[in-house]
């Protein structure tokens, strides 16, 4: 008797605390979707504290056509499109040959690969734009290739532990029936290592999005800028319009809140199943 109390007080404590901790996550989030649909008047007479009563859409029509983040917003989902397929497409290449092929230095290549997640981001921006300036090739192109680079590392690391864990009799299987090395890739492997494909997926979307700082460097042209640089630039010009830089940060905080729910199975999945060790 006294282990099933002591077991149901340690639960109630555990789930009041996970309670607490979601509940503060999630407040930040819904204080900001509500202030957003009001208008400034109604958000200096509440603070925001009350829940709206009808919905407002005047603050994202001015941020996405007047403040103009319409056009950063859809350069963030080009830009991450584009790197996050790119990342995909070479790391899982490049975390099957590593799993399954046996080639010269194979071990010494991916412990640089390894040793490349320990070199802060940031350290590598400034080489990386002189390198990129050099070849003339700043802007979009410059862009993508440099966020390309710095998700591949631990891209390749979560898909080559992935690989490892597959039988190989389902590969010999498919040699047998007259598929090539690429097919295999493609019919056999990606399939079933979907769950690190969707961590790789979420993780790096994630970098993309947020990215500040290279992107500040990188990009010269205001029509070609992404989201996170478009909001600095809408928040120097509206720093006291409270209701409108709600309205910016929800357009920006929203496609990857979307994006974890609709993959959130195959993410949690792939945690799970060992896709960050080894």
């Amino acid at each position: 008797m006294y282990y099933k109390v002591k077991k149901i007080i340690i639960l109630i404590l555990l789930h009041t605390f996970l309670i607490s901790v979601a509940l503060s996550c999630i407040f930040p989030l819904i204080w900001m979707l509500n202030v957003s649909f009001k208008t400034e008047n109604e958000f200096r007479e509440d603070f925001g504290l009350q829940l709206l009563k009808k919905i407002n859409l005047d603050n994202y029509k001015t941020v996405l056509l007047k403040g103009k983040l319409g056009y950063n917003f859809v350069n963030s989902v080009i830009y991450t499109f584009i790197t996050v397929l790119l990342i995909v497409f070479i790391s899982s290449l490049a975390g099957y040959a590593f799993s399954r092929f046996e080639f010269p230095f194979k071990n010494f290549i991916f412990f640089v690969f390894r040793m490349a997640m320990f070199i802060p981001l940031p350290a590598g921006f400034v080489p990386v734009y002189i390198l990129l300036n050099k070849l003339q090739l700043v802007n979009r192109t410059g862009y993508v290739l440099a966020m390309t680079n710095m998700g591949l590392s631990l891209s390749i690391y979560l898909l080559k532990t992935f690989f490892d864990q597959l039988p190989k009799d389902l590969e010999d299987a498919a040699r047998i029936d007259g598929c090539n090395r690429l097919q295999i890739w493609w019919n056999v492997g990606l399939p079933l290592v979907a769950p690190a494909l969707a961590v790789v997926v979420i993780f790096n979307a994630l970098n993309v999005w947020n990215e500040f700082v290279l992107a500040s460097l990188m990009f010269t042209d205001e029509k070609l800028m992404p989201l996170q640089v478009g909001l600095m630039e809408f928040y120097n010009r509206n720093i006291i319009a409270h209701t409108l830089l709600m309205a910016s940060l929800a357009i920006a905080a929203l496609p990857i809140i979307l994006l974890y729910l609709k993959m959130q199975k195959q993410i949690i999945k792939g945690l799970t199943a060992g896709a960050l060790v080894g």
